[in-house]
Parts: structure tokens; C-alpha cells; sequence
């Protein structure tokens, strides 16, 4: 009995002693984690109330940091500029900027040129920048991206530097021809010269105006609100006649071809100048005794069918570097071709918006010495199509590319 008894009196003592064990070091371990430690004493400091919200609907940049320039708060655009990388604002002037103004809390600003990220090319991003304190430990920089505004300011510049250009120099021929008729009062040969070159001035000053006026018009109107079905054919054919005495006067064959009883979605009139404006400049640029071509055809596209109107030509062709900027205001391939043509620089920047506001496109496809192809990509217009029940390409009946009352147009080739 005394052994029995020892053993129990031994084993309540064990019991009783884990009991306490465990109870010491559950208040230990809630002391322990009360207590504040080295991480928690350094945790991101919280935004002011409110402070998220607003800068979540801000278009500007948002970067916030804190006394030790980490970034406490970055919007997904000051990632996407490149000016947070690994939780550090990445950009050094910015940097000075936030240290500075946390030093003595004023506000500042400033514009920068940024490198471009993710590209080798020298292009920069124009960024203003604005630093304000924000509390007591935090400080908020602001970054709103200037580049499409500086390029809209240039573009809006050389716009009108060109167009006092353009204007003055006719005038100023007019002004020179006005005194050399004068001069020569009395002399009728140089008079009726005189007299000529001052109809030619004219003439150009008339239509650098009258483009100035069809630009402006095609930039600010809305195509779509006096939209009709406008039959692809018609087109052709008013751009052919609008051409056909320049055409014949250096022996330039004009033929059309494609898919006939084709229909596009806009407005007639600009459509048509647009058209017009491709085939004079093919006739303009081409040499005697060639040929210039016009072809429609219905292409698919996810959107829905698109009819395509190609233009070529085989004239004396575009370079690499001259492609990327024909559709330009103003600019010129070659410059004394296009003042012995008349030619304004404005034919093919108005094309450009007539096609994009009819929800198309235009591309040129050119080799030197070759000719050129432009290409319009515009949207079919789906109800004159159903309005007929058939297509064309599809349905027997209707007839195929086989059928069309225009020549098939061929290949692109330099004739003798």
C-alpha cells in the first residue's frame, strides 16, 4: 500500500508541475507577442483616411513614401512609366524632390525628360512632376505624363508655320507678277506671260485653300450622322473622270477592275475626295505612257467584311524612310515635282482622316521606281447588302469578280 501510494503521490506532483509548465509559458508566449518587435516597429506607415480613394481615381501618377523613401503607395501608372522598381522610385531627380520637400515641407514642381522603357531608341517621355508633403512622415509625388500634349503642341506649330509658308508663297508671286505686268505695260508678249504665271499662282492658292477648307471640315465633322450605303462603282468612276483630262494629256492609261455591286457605310462626298485625292496622285506621279489602277474587293475581317480600294500606279515609287510620313500635313516626296503639279502636300493627310472617322484604314505598299499601291480598308455596308439578299462572291446567280464591267487590272508593271 505504501509503494501504491508513493507512486500516485508522485504522479499528481508530475501532473501538477506540467500543469504549471504549460500555464507559464502560455502567458509567456501572449506577453511575448504584446511586446513589439524589430519588424513590427518598422511596418509600412498607414495613409491618411481617405488618401487611397482619392489618389485610385486620379489620372496623374501616384507615388507615396515615407521617411526612408520606401514606396508606400504606387498606382499601376507609376509602375507602367517605369518610376517604381523594386519598392524604390526609380527616377533620381524625383528622389532629391521628395527629400527636399520633406526636409522643409514646401511644395515642388518640375518637368523632366524621361527615357522611354523598354525601348533602345532615343524617344523621351515628357513628365511633369509635383512633390507635397502629405502628414507628418509621408511625402506625395504627383507625375503627369506631357508627351502626347507636346506632340499635339508641335504638330499644332509646324501646322501653322506650314500653312503661312504655303499662303505666302503664291502671294508673294502674285505680288512680284502684279509689278512685272506693270513694268511692262507696253510690251503685250510679256504682259500675256505675265498674265499666265499669275492664273498658275493663283490657281494653287485657290486650291491650298479650298484643302485647308476640306481638311478642317473632315477633322471636325462627324461622317457618320448623314451616313448612306455608297456604291463602290460610283466612286471609281467619279475619280476616274475627276482625272481622266490629266490622265489623257500624258497618254496615262486609267483602267478599274474587281468585285462590281460593291457598298460602303459613310459619307459620299469625302469618300469620293478621298478616293479622287489617290488616283490624282497617281496620274501626277506617274510618267508618260503608263498605267494607273483602281480594284475593289470584299475582304473578311473579325468585324464584319471590309471592301478594299486599291490604287496603283507606276510611277517613280516611295522610299522606306518617306513612307512613314507621306500621310503628314504638308510633306512632300518630292518637293519640285509637287510645285510643277500644283501639288499642296494636303491630298493624302486628308485622306488619312476621312478614313480613320469612316472607321477605316489606309496603307500604301511602294518600291522605287516601281510605283506605289494605296490601299483603303472601309467598312461593307452590311444592310445594302442584305437589302439585296446575295453576295456577290458567294452566290451564282449574282455573278463573280469574272462578271465585271470593268478590266481586270494588272499586275504592277514599268512599261517601255
Amino acid at each position: 500500500m505504501d509503494v501504491n501510494a508513493a507512486v500516485a503521490a508522485a504522479a499528481a506532483i508530475a501532473g501538477v508541475a506540467t500543469g504549471v509548465i504549460a500555464m507559464l509559458a502560455f502567458r509567456w508566449s501572449e506577453r511575448d507577442q504584446k511586446r513589439p518587435t524589430r519588424t513590427s516597429l518598422h511596418t509600412d506607415p498607414v495613409l491618411p483616411p481617405g488618401v487611397d480613394t482619392v489618389l485610385s481615381v486620379l489620372r496623374s501618377s501616384a507615388v507615396v513614401l515615407d521617411e526612408a523613401d520606401a514606396v508606400v503607395k504606387a498606382s499601376s501608372a507609376a509602375y507602367a512609366l517605369g518610376l517604381v522598381r523594386g519598392g524604390k522610385l526609380a527616377v533620381e531627380p524625383m528622389l532629391q524632390m521628395t527629400r527636399d520637400t520633406r526636409r522643409d515641407g514646401e511644395i515642388r514642381q518640375v518637368e523632366l525628360d524621361l527615357p522611354r522603357r523598354g525601348t533602345g531608341r532615343g524617344e523621351a517621355l515628357a513628365v511633369s512632376a509635383r512633390v507635397a508633403p502629405l502628414g507628418s512622415r509621408l511625402v506625395l509625388l504627383l507625375v503627369e505624363d506631357l508627351t502626347e500634349a507636346r506632340r499635339i503642341e508641335a504638330v499644332r506649330r509646324d501646322f501653322v508655320a506650314n500653312v503661312s509658308h504655303e499662303l505666302k508663297t503664291p502671294v508673294g508671286a502674285l505680288s512680284l507678277l502684279s509689278e512685272a505686268v506693270m513694268d511692262a505695260s507696253d510690251d503685250p508678249e510679256a504682259v500675256q506671260r505675265f498674265a499666265g504665271r499669275m492664273q498658275i499662282e493663283a490657281t494653287r492658292l485657290t486650291n491650298l485653300v479650298q484643302e485647308l477648307i476640306d481638311l478642317s471640315r473632315v477633322q471636325n465633322d462627324d461622317p457618320l450622322e448623314d451616313a448612306e450605303p455608297v456604291r463602290v462603282d460610283e466612286l471609281v468612276a467619279e475619280a476616274v473622270d475627276r482625272c481622266r483630262h490629266q490622265a489623257g494629256t500624258k497618254q496615262i492609261t486609267m483602267a478599274a477592275g474587281g468585285t462590281a455591286d460593291l457598298h460602303v457605310w459613310g459619307n459620299r462626298g469625302q469618300l469620293a475626295a478621298a478616293l479622287g485625292n489617290l488616283v490624282e496622285n497617281a496620274v501626277n506621279y506617274s510618267p508618260a505612257r503608263t498605267r494607273v489602277g483602281i480594284a475593289a474587293r470584299r475582304v473578311s475581317a473579325p468585324g464584319g467584311d471590309m471592301i478594299e480600294l486599291a490604287v496603283t500606279d507606276q510611277g517613280i515609287g516611295i522610299s522606306e524612310k518617306d513612307k512613314e510620313r507621306v500621310f503628314e500635313r504638308f510633306y512632300r516626296v518630292d518637293p519640285a515635282r509637287s510645285r510643277a503639279t500644283g501639288g499642296t502636300g494636303l491630298g493624302l493627310a486628308i485622306v488619312k482622316h476621312v478614313v480613320a472617322s469612316h472607321g477605316g484604314e489606309v496603307t500604301v505598299w511602294s518600291a522605287e521606281g516601281q510605283g506605289s499601291t494605296f490601299t483603303l480598308r472601309l467598312p461593307e455596308a452590311a444592310a445594302a447588302r442584305d437589302r439585296t439578299g446575295q453576295h456577290p462572291d458567294l452566290d451564282e446567280e449574282a455573278g463573280t469578280t469574272d462578271s465585271s464591267p470593268y478590266e481586270p487590272l494588272p499586275a504592277p508593271e514599268v512599261l517601255p
